[in-house]
């Protein structure tokens, strides 16, 4: 049986021909790599090309959040500085208001309220300067590695900056969102946006046809600029919601900033103007805002498979270990981090800390042996509970898996992380045997465009024969 590895310890050899079953016939053995491990004492029970090296999509996470709570620490907290470079007089500064961006993918509308409460505290209510963002912390490219042309309009794809925002609780960081509702068949939908344009322009194009018709709806940043575009037809009856990237994250969250601050009574001269640059040393640090710690966004980041959150970790990793917030410094801390809990991870390949590049590489084998370790770390709670629970509707308990093994005989069996890009399909986790028992599992699968129903039909299979 070749690629099947000789351990089958606690399974027979029944079970076992159930299980190549299942790969050969339903995964297709010549995509797909399969470990299974007993989650009590880590025994690789079954092994399928558990050492051949796969795309793992988004199933980077589990090791980008594993190192993060490991690294950075559950109580970990990003700071975001507000300084002055000028003095105050009269309720007027007079200078230039500096935003030093700590890498915080969770600064939203109420994060600016704060803002602008602390400088009326501080006596400032108008400024007679710029608003300059120093997003310097994250240096080089914007654009995550794993991100094309195409990929760049949609949230999945956003710019890494030092200083962004998140239009809701799902922490989509550099990234608004675009909700279009028909009207009369022949006109224009409408559309709402949150949490404010930013700085964009919206072209609408699109035009409402009959329920029952196709919904052909898009909405879309046009590559490198700040025009968005709503095209295509929407159905009465039916609603289109797009997350839409922004196109300079720092500059557009420095628009919507000073949006905030002018609806709080903070003016703004007329000649005062938004741009970057970082923070000259005559400045005065008049306020630190800290977000919620790694361990309570880390649900978001796992439920939703938060792309921007895996990169930011990568790089602040890479901040705290050798001083520098890049990919390269965070993934050499990754690896050392493997190093330490012994997963043989010596040939795997890490372009980013999303998954999102097609150049990222893993194996099953040391996928499950990570999810086994990592039961005995103290920050395990964390990321167990932060992992998708299959079939369950509530999207904070569901998250990706929500509507995947809705039958009632998986009810609180399958708790795995999804991952996903263009023909690769994986699902690593833990699960619950028929015979009761739990397991750990990784499959990673390839050439398929629409992979999912595969790794469904093959892990209800093997669960099976568990």
């Amino acid at each position: 049986m070749e690629g099947v590895s000789n351990t089958y310890m606690g399974l027979s050899e029944k079970n076992i021909n159930g299980i190549q079953w299942a790969v050969d016939e339903i995964l297709g053995k010549d995509h797909v790599t399969v470990t299974i491990r007993d989650r009590e004492n880590g025994t690789e029970l079954y092994s399928f090309r558990g050492k051949h090296l796969m795309r793992p999509a988004l199933n980077m996470k589990l090791v980008s959040g594993a190192a993060a709570l490991s690294i950075l620490g559950e109580s970990y907290k990003f700071k975001t500085e507000i300084y002055i470079d000028g003095h105050v007089e009269n309720g007027v500064l007079h200078g230039d208001l500096y935003i030093k961006g700590g890498g915080d993918p969770t600064l939203n509308e109420e994060s600016f309220k704060q803002f602008a409460s602390q400088l009326k505290t501080y006596g400032i209510t108008a400024i007679q300067g710029d608003l300059v963002g120093d997003d310097t912390l994250f240096p080089g490219e914007t654009l995550p590695p794993g991100v094309d042309d195409e990929g760049e309009t949609f949230c999945w794809g956003a710019r890494i900056s030092a200083i962004s925002m998140s239009p809701d609780g799902d922490y989509d960081a550099s990234s608004i969102i675009v909700t279009a509702n028909p009207n009369e068949v022949g006109e224009k939908p409408s559309f709402q946006v949150i949490p404010h344009l930013c700085g964009h322009e919206i072209t609408n194009e699109a035009i409402t046809v009959a329920a029952g018709e196709e919904n052909t709806l898009e909405v879309l940043r046009t590559l490198g600029t700040n025009q968005i575009v709503i095209s295509g037809n929407l159905p009465q009856g039916e609603v289109a919601k797009a997350w839409v990237s922004l196109q300079n994250p720092t500059i557009n969250t420095l628009q919507f900033l000073k949006y905030i601050f002018e609806q709080q009574g903070i003016e703004f001269q007329t000649s005062s103007s938004i741009k970057q640059g970082a923070v000259p040393s005559s400045a005065e640090l008049i306020y630190t805002h800290e977000s919620q710690t790694v361990a309570e966004m880390f649900p978001a980041f796992m439920k939703f498979s938060n792309n921007s959150i895996a990169d930011i970790f990568v790089k602040m990793i890479g901040l705290k270990e050798h001083g520098v917030a890049d990919y390269e410094s965070g993934l050499k801390s990754v690896r050392t981090y493997l190093q330490k809990l012994q997963i043989p991870a010596d040939t795997w390949q890490f372009i980013d800390g999303s998954g999102l590049s097609h150049s990222d590489r893993l194996t099953s084998e040391g996928i499950s042996d990570l999810l086994y370790k990592l039961q005995k770390e103290p920050y395990f709670t964390t990321f167990f509970d932060s992992l998708p629970v299959a079939g369950q509707s509530e999207r904070w308990i569901g998250g990706t898996l929500r509507e995947r093994f809705t039958e009632s005989e998986y009810d609180n069996r399958i708790f795995a992380k999804t991952g996903y890009i263009w023909e690769v399909h994986c699902l690593s986790g833990y699960a619950i045997g028929d015979s009761g028992k739990s397991y750990i599992f990784s499959i990673l699968l390839e050439g398929y465009e629409e992979g999912i129903p595969y790794i469904d039909r093959g892990l209800k299979e093997i669960l099976r024969h568990l």
